[in-house]
């Protein structure tokens, strides 16, 4: 267990699973202070951990733990929560799955479509109503363009290939640490820059969504003005951290998708 917090933070996990025999960091990184899959005398768990401080680090786990029972069975369930003076954590149901491969070649991107079918059609619970989607108003040029971007809709808000696992039969998209309520054609427009940064064409990009309905549903304004946001968005991204490599090519791919719009972005 390197890498891992100290005696503490397993005593306060141990009512939920008894003596932890193996607990190891997933490939990737969350965006937590601490994840770890867990092999335990009470089963197996995704384990999700928030230093205890005021702010959104907290606020995006309590979010993650509100939304949780509206999102089943696409997001893993969870199990149980605790919390102390020092730490606040979350432990899911650790499923199987890899992470979805977005490049054109792949074959997993039915499932991806159809997940993300599956997010649209879920129904905005009471709980998330407050959560409005204002997260790119400060990328608008106007009062209208920021109305565009509300509605109704359940959000998911962080489409990328990790975020999407995909078992021999069952698929889930994971992190739930950021919901809101918004335009539905928010996380299928997401998808589509994050296929162009995959290599795809925007051309192809938008015929994998064109059948979400959210985004058939759409004023085109509003994808017009969600392509330009985005622009605007990975080019600050790019300014702040131009060694990231990755960065600079999601720039490119949300530029390519607004010149295929024939979107302007200033």
């Amino acid at each position: 267990m390197s890498n891992l917090p100290g005696p503490e933070f397993w005593a306060l996990v141990h009512p939920y699973t008894g003596d932890v025999a193996r607990a190891e960091r997933p490939s990737r990184a969350f965006d937590s202070d601490v994840t770890a899959m867990v092999e335990s005398d009470e089963g197996r768990f995704f384990i999700k951990a928030m230093h205890n401080r005021p702010g959104g680090r907290r606020e995006s786990l309590m979010r993650e733990k509100a939304i949780n029972p509206f999102v089943r069975p696409i997001s893993p369930p969870l199990l149980w929560d605790t919390e102390d003076d020092a730490w606040v954590i979350l432990g899911f149901d650790l499923v199987e799955g890899r992470h979805a491969d977005f490049s054109p070649a792949s074959g997993d991107l039915p499932r991806v479509v159809g997940l993300l079918d599956r997010i649209g059609d879920l129904v905005l619970p009471e709980v998330a109503r407050e959560w409005a989607e204002d997260r790119w108003d400060w990328l608008t040029t106007s009062d209208e363009e920021v109305e565009l971007l509300r509605g109704d809709s359940l959000i998911y808000g962080d489409i990328h290939p990790a975020n999407f696992l995909l078992g021999e039969r069952d698929a889930w998209a994971v992190d739930w640490s950021w919901p809101t309520r918004g335009a539905g054609f928010i996380d299928p427009a997401t998808l589509v820059t994050q296929l162009i940064g995959a290599g795809h064409s925007p051309q192809d990009a938008e015929g994998w969504v064109d059948g979400c309905r959210g985004w058939a549903d759409a004023d085109p304004r509003g994808i017009d003005t969600f392509a330009a946001v985005s622009v605007r968005l990975w080019r600050s991204l790019a300014e702040r951290n131009p060694e990231e490599q990755w960065i600079k090519a999601m720039t490119t791919a949300a530029q390519s998708w607004a010149d295929h719009r024939g979107i302007a972005v200033d």
